[in-house]
Parts: structure tokens; C-alpha cells; sequence
């Protein structure tokens, strides 16, 4: 019993940092939506890629405030200037929300006013599955596809071998679980 417990505990594990994952495929998009939550740069990066690729022409950059006075997206918005990225791949879109379903809420009314009908939305591995789950609820009217950014710090084949990563994955375990319960 414990041979066998060794030898399924990795791919148990590797199941485990799967099962946050949700990844369609970059597709044709109106736009792309990048959520908050990227204090590194590796969602816009990813999110930039896909306007180059031909993707979508546009990038909204959402974020809330909380960072000495600064909101998220004009952190973001910074960071792509010094990245030479061009200014008119990125829209700023400043929001008030301190949760996912909330952020939701606020990109699904704007993509509305928009007349957006498909997006991509662009979050990090570990995210996806929620963000999906929580977005598609948002606005089922409108087509998403969700699209994986890698995060330098979740990788979901080795999650369990450091610990920023096993406090990423029980952090997005614990909110998928509160989200099944509506809190």
C-alpha cells in the first residue's frame, strides 16, 4: 500500500494543480480582457502577445485601487509604456472591486456598453478556472474564451515543490471552494 501511495502521489499532486487550470486556446476576439492581479507582468505579457499575433486589436486593463494610491491598471498601463509596447494596444479601465465576481460584474456591463459579442479573457494558470466559471456567469450572453498565462510562480506539474506555489494553490482552492457556496 505505501509503494502504491508513492508512486500515485506526484501524479495525485499534478491532477491537484491541473484541476485550477482552464485553458481554451487563443481565438478570434473583440477584445481581450486582462484581469487584475498581476503584480509581475506576466498576464500583460501574455495578454500583449495575443494583440500581436492578431488575436484581438485591444486590451482592457482592469484594476482596482490599493497600491500606495495607485490603481492596478495604471501600474499596468506604466509598465507598458516602459516596455515600448504601443499605447493604443491597452485601454485603461480603473474598477472598485475586491473580488473576482465583482470585477465580473464590472467588465461584463462595460463589454456590453462596448457591444463587445466575443472576448479573450487573459488571467493566470492558476486563476482560470474560477475566473472562467465566474465570467461566464457574469455575462452568458457574451462568447469568452479563457486563455492561460503562465505564472512564473504556479506551475501546475510542480506546484508542491516550493512554497509560494503551494500558498498559491491552497489561496485559489480555498476561494473555487467559497465560490461552489456562493460566498
Amino acid at each position: 500500500m505505501a509503494a502504491a501511495g508513492y508512486f500515485l502521489h506526484q501524479p495525485a499532486l499534478r491532477w491537484m494543480g491541473r484541476a485550477l487550470v482552464t485553458d481554451d486556446g487563443p481565438g478570434n476576439g473583440e477584445l481581450i480582457v486582462l484581469l487584475a492581479g498581476d503584480y509581475k507582468g506576466d498576464r500583460l505579457r501574455h495578454a500583449v502577445e495575443l494583440v500581436r499575433r492578431g488575436y484581438a486589436p485591444k486590451i482592457l486593463v482592469d484594476g482596482p485601487p490599493g497600491f500606495y494610491g495607485f490603481r492596478e491598471s495604471d501600474l499596468a498601463m506604466r509598465y507598458a509604456e516602459t516596455q515600448g509596447w504601443p499605447a493604443g494596444w491597452l485601454d485603461n479601465f480603473p474598477i472598485d472591486a475586491d473580488s473576482t465576481r465583482e470585477e465580473a460584474r464590472l467588465v461584463a456591463s462595460e463589454l456590453r456598453r462596448r457591444g463587445v459579442r466575443r472576448y479573450l479573457l487573459v488571467t493566470s494558470n492558476y486563476h482560470t478556472g474560477r475566473a472562467a466559471r465566474v465570467f461566464r456567469e457574469a455575462a452568458p450572453d457574451i462568447a469568452l474564451r479563457v486563455v492561460a498565462a503562465p505564472d512564473r510562480d504556479f506551475d501546475p506539474e510542480r506546484w508542491w515543490q516550493s512554497r509560494r506555489s503551494r500558498r498559491i494553490w491552497l489561496l485559489e482552492t480555498t476561494k473555487t471552494v467559497a465560490y461552489w457556496f456562493g460566498l
